[in-house]
């Protein structure tokens, strides 16, 4: 899975298909889409026209595991027969739970059909999105197959240093959602800002360089093309440890903070 991928989060169907094709072409082979973003077919068409052989290309999406009701197998397998359909493909390389919701008590079941997915190659890997470490120590304890990625918020304001270490000592790969955080904010931040100038790059490409640094994979979304472009332009510098210290300074203590809603409470 390349470390650095392109997300479809609040792209419209409509426009996903310009987005991902604008993405393919400048060099993104990762792609991010679910279910509930509701641009699974644009992204499919993107990558159709893109003429990138599907061996090259990197492809997940996600159960939207909601309403507020109990999954069974069926509906498991029902969902993910949809979305390979609306993407237009034979298989996935990754298929994600995207949020735990501890309070339906279901994820378990979800994550043994997920087994059945994985064993029949129509995903290549599967993972969990949103899920706490005792959400990770359940699934260890009732079955054998570790999840390949968690995908959760993660940025320098919240930088989620318990659960990439859970992370580590399980083999679960680290993959941030908003890795520059949502709005402004984090790009504005006089530690950042400053950081820009000293390397001559922008705010984004500095956070997303800590990213890379730290281990994490990151998927930021933009539909302007310069900045997909500019988003992707983060290999060929390296962040100074004092520099990622200072980053990584921006989630201590009490500054560190969730922007999206808390997977212990939130019920799809």
């Amino acid at each position: 899975m390349p470390q650095l991928g392109f997300g479809v989060w609040q792209v419209p169907d409509a426009e996903a298909e310009h987005a991902v094709g604008t993405a393919l072409e400048a060099g993104y082979r990762s792609i991010d889409t679910a279910a509930v973003y509701g641009n699974e077919k644009g992204t499919g068409k993107a990558v159709a026209a893109s003429g990138v052989p599907r061996e090259e290309l990197f492809v997940t999406t996600k159960l939207w595991n909601g309403p507020k009701r109990r999954w069974g197998r069926d509906e498991v397998l029902r969902a993910f027969d949809e979305s390979l359909g609306k993407l237009g493909l034979d298989h996935v390389d990754l298929y994600l739970i995207h949020w735990p919701r501890p309070m339906r008590d279901d994820f378990v079941a979800i994550w043994k059909t997920f087994e059945e997915i994985a064993a029949s190659g129509r995903a290549k890997a599967v993972g969990v999105s949103n899920f706490r470490p005792e959400d990770l120590e359940r699934l260890a304890a009732e079955s054998a197959l570790v999840p390949a990625v968690n995908q959760v918020e993660l940025h320098p304001l919240f930088p989620q240093a318990e659960l990439r270490a859970v992370h580590a000592a399980r083999g679960i790969a680290t993959e941030a959602w908003s890795p520059l955080g949502q709005g402004k904010e984090l790009l504005t931040l006089p530690a950042v800002v400053a950081l820009a100038g000293k390397y001559g790059r922008s705010a984004a490409q500095v956070v997303l360089r800590w990213h890379l640094q730290q281990g994490n994979i990151v998927i930021p979304k933009s539909v302007t093309p310069a900045r997909i472009r500019e988003n992707l332009d983060v290999f060929d510098f390296e962040l100074e440890a004092a520099d990622v210290a200072a980053l990584d300074a921006l989630g201590a203590g009490a500054a560190g903070r969730r922007i999206g809603p808390d997977p212990a409470e939130f019920d799809v």
